[in-house]
Parts: structure tokens; C-alpha cells; sequence
């Protein structure tokens, strides 16, 4: 037995789960074995429908009515959750194991103020009295890291960000001090800092309670900092489980491999670099497999892996992986094809879009919330301008005003030689050449349409195309641009993966060859590996159409693979602008500074962080002078306080709003950062 199964606060031995359905039962978990130790995090990977979220729902005996367990224990110290009496389960959710979902906007009780919610927790389970139950609840949204507790509590779910959401679900979760923290992806859809900070929020409070955690996230970097160990599962099947670090820098699995090159480095570019997706898809629940289940996307798959399953082959006592083949895994090279290598359409070197003084308030007088504070935004036909930024920025509001979704209160928008301010005075051709891309295709695409009926509605609307004939051969190039087979046509968006469905909402925003295409968030929702496929989807078409993009994304390592030129947004203000390379070197705003060493990476070694001061204000009252002073690690004092930061001209055509001087902001960010790294602490 290993040292972490002597001292393991759980064991989860064999567990095999399938699903009802229409009277079938579709295997989900097939044999799958960990432990977790006391005070250890454990990390789960694999792509969207692996089980993952199954096997935390099983840990927390969540699973639905339709769910059936065939067999497997899960011992959580000495007893079975599986047999656990309801008395006792509800005893153990109460004191001793606790889950933070995805979603804390969905999880909170919209109706019930946060402090109510977290006493509710002291006072069933702690038997306090209401005014002591409320007051150690503010204690507890104080030890989770909420400014000034005791007003946070008097408010509601949908009165916080996501970030203070989600610190109230581990206020919740904390309140009984749990033996067993379940987090399932708590981290999707906050931004980089805000991550960061639950990040730390997770190591603290771990460092507290010695409390155990099984870390369920399709975000190796993130996985890579918080877990000691990590599990990968693959349709169903652990297929590789070892020491974070080692399984990271040497994985044995060509599944566990293909994730790692799906996700873009800091010093990747598209000009040079291409993704390396992974091809095919995950086999359907159900699929009776006779070898391994990795056989068919394995580039290394012989007749042994298709006919016999292989079981887990020791790399060492602590690392495993279920490959009959698993020495060869380091040697497997890359299966991106390398640049498309198709003739570039012609761009002249032109202003496609040019917006002016950009103005967004919402509501009036002394209520008004100015989104967006007079931006200047200039994008060259053929160009990428990523647009970054926290939840709160202003990006999407400056991009809804750009498509015509809403009217600005001020300033203009010229695009191609067309004032197109006012959405609704726009004509056809204008709404034809400048598309936009969601982040969620499910709220994108009429769920009452084929794909096929979609995409043709879309040629009929924007690129004029009447006779059936020429649709259908519009059509099937279209299809074929973005990578749909035919068979795709048929079916309505439900019956496609989140990767396919975002692949037919790009087909439509090209029906009308389109001059530019606005991609919000377009791959934050994706695993890494159909990530990587939009991303080349995206620059294949950008070279191919000489389109041009803003893309806003707060991945930032994403943005700076995709993008030409980046603009960082603060408040409503654009505080950073210039090309990719610029703007990721020093000097930066100190804004972007932390936004950048916020990007959680592979690199298991401690890396300087910059932690800011307090929450993003409120866009109804921006701080006076420079806007970001109230949280600025190289605040100077009054002047920032007063004074509106001026434009500074850095090295390579960026500039950046900010009172210290180029080549000092050089010298302070190159110093501070040799110094952090040296000691392996971060910085503010």
C-alpha cells in the first residue's frame, strides 16, 4: 500500500457508474481507483464528458435519480459513502465534506441575503442562535478575504461579482470546517486576477484547516499550482495518475501529452506555431470498447491497444499510466501539420475601423454607470486586436456598441469609410461586413433550427443568395471552411458538442464574407484541446479571408498567440495599447503588469505574482485622477490621486496611461521581478 493510501482521508476503489437512459445504461466511470490524502490536493483533468464531474458527484453522493452505481467503494475514512446511512450523509455534508460548484450565481439563493445564507450553515449544523450564527458568518466571509464583511453580508447573490460569489460559496463551504473540500471547476469564467486570488484563497485555507480537496478543472496550469497529484480521466477510465510536477514535465499517456500541446505558451505565435489539437472526439456513452479507449485518437495505437485493455503500467511507485506503450510516449511528435499553407488574401495596409472618443453610460444623472470613458480604439484591415481586461472593463460594452447591439452616448464609429454610430441606422451591407462571435453558442443558435436551416438563413440574409443551388454550394464551402462535416447539417445545435456548436456559430458570423468579426470569449467555455482547434479555425480563416478580429478574451496567453496588437482595458478606459510582443515586455502598465502575472502556467515553480489592492470600483464612482491608484503596487502618491496619467511612448510602438516614465517603469518592473523570482515570492 502507498504511503498516501496509509494516511488517506479517501479512497475511491474500482468505482464504476453508468446513467439511465431511455432504458439503456451508458457506462460513465469504468474501474476508476484514487486516494486523497490528509491535507493533500488531488487534481482531476480530462476533457468535458470524461466523468469528472461524476466522480466528485459520487465523492459528495450527489448523483442524480437516473445514475446507478455497479459497483466500487468509496471510503471516506472508515465508512462507505455508497452505503452511508441519509442521517449519516446529512451529518457528514454538515461538518466534515463540503462542494463549491462552478457556478455561484446558480448555487446562492437569489431571494436571501449572503450572511443569511452562510448562518443558516452555523445554525443547523453548529446549533448557534441567529444572532451569533450571523455573526460568525461575517467571521467567515472576513477569513475568506471579502472587504468590509459585515456590508457584503447585507446583500444579495446578484449584488456581488463573480469573484466575491464565489468566495461566499467557500464561506459556506468552510463554515463547519469540512475534513474534505470537493471543488468543481471554481474557477471557469473569473478572470485572471480573480483567479489568482481564489487560488490563494484555496492554499490558505487549506494551510488552515489541513483540509483534503479533490480539484475537479479541464485548466492544467491551474491544476498544476494548487494539486500535490493529479488523475487523468479519459472516457471514463483513469488513464494516467501521478505527482503533479512529474506527470506535467514527463507524461506517459499520449492522451495526457496531446493536452499538454493543446494549450498555447507565452512564447507561442500564430505566425510561427500551430496548435496541436486533438483529432476526433470522445467516444459515445455506452460504447462497448474491447482495447484501450485512446486507441482511436492515438498516434501510436497498434492491434494489441484495439483488441485487449491495458491496465495501469508502473513508471514508478507513484506514477502509473494504462498504456502498453507508455516509454515510447516522450518520442511521439507533434501532429499540427505546421502554418496552412494556403495564398494569403490580399489586405491593404488601411484603417478598417476607427472609433473616436467612445462614451457608454448607462442610466443618467447622479445613477449613471459609464461603462465606457472615452476609448479611441483603431484596427488596420487584416488586423488582431485582442482586448483584455477584468469583468467590469468595459470590453464587451465597447464591443456591443462596435456591432450595433447598443447605441454609445458619445463619440463615433467609422467602419470602412461608413458611420455606423447608431445600430439601427445602419444599412445592409454595413451589418454584412461586421459580425460578431458569442461566447456561448447555446444562447447564440436557434435551438428550433438545423444547422443547415441556420447557415442558410444566414447566406439568404447576408450574403443575398436566393437560388437553392447556389446555397447549397455556398453552403458546403462554408461547411467545409470551418471543419463540419456533412452530417452536421441535419441535426440541431443540442446534438452537438460545445466544440461544434461554436464551429457553426463562426460559419454563420462568414456567410456574408465579412470585413471583420468580433469574437467575444469565443473558446473560455471549450477544453483545451477543442480551444485549440477554434483558435487555428479562427487564424486559418483570418489569413485565408484577410478578415479582420477584435478578439476579448481574459486568457491572456490565448490573446497573445491570436493577437497582432493588444489594448488593456481598465474602468472603462483604455490604459495599454501596442503591439503583442510590446505590451508582454517591460515596461507595461502596471495594470497589464499584474494581469500577466496572474497567468496560471505548467511551470510547477513558484513565479512572482503581483497581488492588488482591494476590488475593481464601481464604474457609477471611478476614483479620481489615475483610476487604478486605489489598487496600484507602484502608486506614487497625491499625484496619482489628483492628476489624469499621461500617454507614455514606450519602445515598439506601444503607449500606456501612467505617470511613470518609461525608462523607470523599465527599471522597476525588470528589478522587482529578478527579485521575486529569486525568492519565490510574490509581489505587493
Amino acid at each position: 500500500m502507498s504511503a498516501v493510501a496509509e494516511q488517506a482521508a479517501v479512497r475511491i476503489q474500482g468505482l464504476t457508474v453508468s446513467y439511465r437512459r431511455r432504458r439503456k445504461l451508458l457506462r460513465v466511470l469504468n474501474d476508476v481507483s484514487f486516494e486523497i490524502g490528509h491535507g493533500e490536493a488531488y487534481g482531476l483533468v480530462g476533457e468535458s464528458g470524461c466523468g469528472k464531474t461524476t466522480a466528485a458527484m459520487a465523492l459528495m453522493r450527489y448523483l442524480p435519480d437516473n445514475a446507478v452505481v455497479d459497483g466500487g467503494r468509496i471510503m471516506f475514512g472508515d465508512e462507505d459513502v455508497l452505503t452511508a446511512s441519509d442521517s449519516t450523509l446529512r451529518k457528514w455534508r454538515g461538518e466534515r465534506m463540503a462542494m463549491v460548484y462552478q457556478d455561484p450565481g446558480s448555487a446562492l439563493n437569489p431571494s436571501i441575503k449572503v450572511g443569511e445564507q452562510i448562518a443558516e450553515v452555523y445554525r443547523f449544523h453548529k446549533h448557534l442562535g441567529k444572532s451569533d450564527a450571523l455573526a460568525a458568518a461575517i467571521e467567515m466571509l472576513s477569513t475568506v478575504q471579502i472587504s468590509a464583511p459585515d456590508r457584503v453580508a447585507r446583500r444579495y447573490p446578484h449584488e456581488l461579482s463573480g469573484g466575491q460569489q464565489q468566495r461566499v460559496m467557500f464561506a459556506m463551504a468552510l463554515a463547519t470546517d469540512p475534513d474534505l473540500l470537493v471543488l468543481d471547476e471554481p474557477t471557469t469564467g473569473l478572470d485572471a486576477t480573480v483567479e489568482a486570488e481564489v487560488l490563494d484563497l484555496v492554499e490558505q485555507l487549506r494551510a488552515q484547516f489541513n483540509t483534503s480537496i479533490l480539484f475537479v478543472s479541464h485548466n492544467l496550469g491551474i491544476v498544476a499550482r494548487v494539486c500535490e497529484r493529479v488523475g487523468v480521466l479519459y472516457a471514463g477510465r483513469l488513464i494516467e495518475q501521478g505527482p503533479a510536477q512529474e506527470l506535467f514535465q514527463s507524461p506517459r499517456h499520449p492522451y495526457t501529452l496531446a493536452l499538454l500541446r493543446c494549450m498555447p505558451r507565452l512564447g507561442m505565435r500564430k505566425d510561427t506555431d500551430r496548435l496541436d489539437s486533438i483529432a476526433g472526439s470522445l467516444p459515445p456513452l455506452g460504447a462497448e470498447i474491447a482495447g484501450c479507449v485512446y486507441a482511436d485518437r492515438c498516434p501510436i495505437a497498434r492491434d494489441r491497444c484495439r483488441n485487449e485493455p491495458p491496465q495501469i503500467e508502473p513508471v514508478n511507485e507513484r506514477h502509473g499510466a494504462r498504456c502498453f506503450y507508455h516509454e515510447q510516449v516522450p518520442g511521439i511528435p507533434p501532429q499540427a501539420q505546421g502554418i496552412e499553407q494556403v495564398p494569403a488574401a490580399a489586405v491593404e495596409q488601411e484603417a478598417l475601423l476607427e472609433v473616436e472618443q467612445l462614451v457608454k453610460a448607462y442610466g443618467s444623472g447622479t445613477n449613471a454607470l459609464l461603462a465606457v470613458a472615452g476609448v479611441d480604439v483603431h484596427v488596420a484591415r487584416g488586423e488582431v486586436l485582442g482586448l483584455v481586461g477584468e469583468s467590469g472593463s468595459g470590453k464587451t460594452s465597447l464591443a456591443k456598441c462596435i456591432v450595433g447591439l447598443i447605441d454609445p452616448t458619445e463619440g463615433t464609429i467609422e467602419f470602412e469609410h461608413m458611420n455606423v454610430t447608431k445600430g439601427r441606422s445602419r444599412g445592409r451591407e454595413a451589418r454584412r461586413r461586421l459580425q460578431m462571435v458569442f461566447q456561448n453558442p447555446d444562447n447564440a443558435l436557434n435551438p428550433s433550427h438545423t444547422v443547415g436551416s441556420i447557415l442558410r438563413r444566414s447566406l439568404q440574409l447576408l450574403a443575398g443568395v436566393r437560388s437553392k443551388r447556389q446555397q447549397d454550394a455556398e453552403l458546403e464551402a462554408l461547411t467545409r471552411s470551418v471543419r463540419l462535416e456533412p452530417r452536421h447539417l441535419d441535426v440541431r445545435p443540442s446534438s452537438l458538442s460545445g466544440g461544434l456548436k461554436q464551429r457553426v456559430a463562426i460559419a454563420r458570423s462568414f456567410a456574408g464574407k465579412p470585413s471583420m468579426v468580433l469574437c467575444d470569449e469565443p473558446t473560455s467555455a471549450l477544453d483545451v484541446s477543442v480551444q485549440a482547434a477554434i483558435l487555428n479555425l479562427l487564424v486559418d480563416l483570418q489569413r485565408r479571408e484577410g478578415v479582420s478580429y477584435v478578439f476579448i478574451s481574459h486568457d491572456l496567453a490565448v490573446v497573445r498567440y491570436v493577437a497582432d496588437r493588444i489594448a488593456v482595458m481598465y474602468l472603462g478606459q483604455i490604459v495599454d495599447v501596442g503591439p503583442s510582443e510590446a505590451v508582454f515586455s517591460a515596461p507595461h502598465h502596471p495594470y497589464t503588469e499584474a494581469l500577466l502575472s496572474a497567468i496560471p502556467t505548467l511551470d510547477i515553480e513558484a513565479k512572482a505574482r503581483i497581488k492588488l489592492r482591494g476590488t475593481l470600483p464601481s464604474p457609477s464612482d471611478p476614483p479620481s485622477g489615475c483610476r487604478f491608484h486605489t489598487r496600484c503596487p507602484r502608486y506614487l502618491g497625491d499625484i496619482c490621486k489628483t492628476e489624469e496619467p499621461p500617454w507614455q511612448e514606450s519602445t515598439g510602438g506601444q503607449t500606456y496611461r501612467c505617470h511613470i516614465a518609461p525608462v523607470e517603469l523599465q527599471r522597476l518592473q525588470t528589478q522587482d521581478a529578478d527579485a521575486a523570482d529569486a525568492a519565490g515570492d510574490p509581489v505587493g
